[in-house]
């Protein structure tokens, strides 16, 4: 195995190292950015203090994917308004002329793409450590304390565990992800050492896993006090953070498994999994019958920014996967998937997409008098009794009709004005009022031509295996 995992890591390291001529190329960039960013500022008489940050600066950014953050750290005097506006308008003139997304976080911030090169421009504030204003503020103070112990043999484990995290699909913590940041990555090398040495320690992680890598705190029953999440990892720069609090479970156990699979068998497809193939029209209708389940698909327009977006997605969903279980249909499986452009797909899939007329309704027990009364005043003779009622097992039961039988009729009833009072979030409400379609299994394939992503995340979706999963 040793051979075969270090065969492995040479080969991944010669795709993920930049070559010298893509390290000139993206430190120059870097260095014109900052320049202009430090121009327009000065125009504005604004005093900033302008730097590099992130993988960029801390050297452990993948040969293709380099992305550079530039932070404008403005002083504390500047009003909130101020840090949020001027600092956007700043971002966007130095980088006038290129394809340009404003972006949101806590607060506005610019990403643009320079020369086939993603670049993020941040405001946050020049503080001292520990007296935080935004939350951008300590990522110049992370930057320093990562690149103290960060030597180029620790940047090169880094990398091949930020590209195996990329190929499990675990890697990012925007809320589209849910998964590891570049920070968490970093910091997990320097806790275990290497690469392998996390992967091994992950397949033995149970529980609430805590890492306290510089001491914040003397007993682990400390942390539990302070945070609840299933991974923790304490920031050296700030012990009330948790630098590990936007990895979801599913995330974090994906991660788990997918380490304890390849430390067993070591695959360079953990790192470059095989390119989804998208099922041919009668291959996906024949494995939609063959299912013999009902496969919901809830269609609507509109976008936002894509934090934004996903957040409203992810509330959305879990509204909608309680209103269906409150009226007793049995979801088999949930998802949801957005171009970020124009379309966004809900996907249900059911036992049954009826259920029967009627429902087994069970009251109180005998020895509960009063209740006994007031279930039978509220039943007996009701239009809603179908039988009953009756006493089973000691307590009086009824059956009684549904509301609603077929699942479609009970999603365009209550998404037929945006589904608001459903708990449907905002942008979606109104996308909803504006252009919802439910879909019924091969219904969609008028969306699954239309789409080649839709259509590869659908095939992916049939095939319910994550790509790494060697058979």
């Amino acid at each position: 195995m040793a051979s075969s995992l270090e065969q492995i890591r040479a080969e991944v390291l010669k795709r993920v190292n930049p070559s010298e001529s893509k390290r000139k190329k993206v430190q120059d960039l870097a260095k014109k950015l900052t320049s202009e960013v430090e121009k327009e500022a000065k125009e504005r008489k604004m005093e900033v203090d302008v730097r590099v940050e992130g993988s960029v600066a801390k050297n452990t950014w993948l040969r293709d994917c380099p992305e550079i953050d530039v932070f404008i750290r403005v002083p504390k005097t500047v009003p909130r308004e101020a840090f949020e506006t001027v600092c956007l308008e700043i971002a966007k003139k130095a980088t006038e002329g290129y394809e340009q997304i404003e972006r949101f976080a806590e607060h506005p911030y610019l990403e643009a793409i320079m020369d086939n090169v993603w670049v993020n421009i941040v405001p946050c504030y020049k503080v001292k450590q520990s007296e935080w204003i935004s939350a951008t503020d300590r990522t110049p103070f992370h930057t320093d304390y990562v690149k103290q112990y960060l030597d180029e043999k620790l940047g090169e484990e880094t990398r091949l565990l930020k590209r195996f995290m990329k190929g499990i699909g675990v890697y990012g913590a925007e809320i589209k992800v849910g998964g590891f940041s570049g920070y968490l990555c970093e910091l997990l090398v320097l806790h275990y050492g290497s690469f392998a040495d996390v992967l091994q320690a992950a397949g033995n992680w149970k529980e609430q896993i805590t890492i306290d890598h510089k001491g914040h705190y003397k007993k682990r029953e400390e942390t539990k006090t302070v945070f609840e999440e299933p991974l923790v990892l304490v920031d050296p720069v700030d012990k009330e953070r948790n630098v590990a609090a936007a990895v979801r479970k599913d995330r974090l156990d994906e991660f788990i498994a997918a380490s304890r699979e390849f430390m067993k068998s070591p695959s360079i497809e953990y790192f470059y999994p095989p390119e989804t193939v998208a099922l041919e029209k009668t291959e996906l209708v024949n494995k939609i019958k063959k299912r013999a389940s009902a496969i919901v698909f809830i269609t609507f327009g509109g976008s936002a920014v894509p934090d934004i977006l996903w957040g409203q997605l992810y509330k959305s969903q879990k509204a909608l996967r309680n209103l269906i279980t409150n009226y007793d249909f049995n979801i088999l499986g949930d998802t949801v998937w957005s171009d970020e452009k124009s379309l966004n797909v809900f996907v249900f899939e059911f036992e049954s997409r009826f259920l029967p007329n009627m429902k087994h309704h069970l009251g109180p027990p005998l020895e509960n008098r009063a209740g006994c009364e007031s279930f039978l005043q509220k039943h007996k003779g009701a239009d809603s009794t179908v039988s009953g009622p009756r006493i089973e097992d000691g307590r009086w039961v009824v059956d009684v009709k549904r509301q609603y039988t077929d699942v479609v009729e009970l999603l365009n009833k209550t998404l037929s004005d945006g589904g608001k009072r459903a708990g449907v979030a905002e942008i979606v409400s109104k996308a909803f009022a504006e252009s919802v379609q439910i879909l019924v299994n091969e219904d969609v394939m008028d969306r699954y031509s239309m789409s080649a992503e839709f259509a590869k995340f659908l095939t992916e979706y049939l095939e319910g295996k994550p790509r790494w999963l060697r058979l």
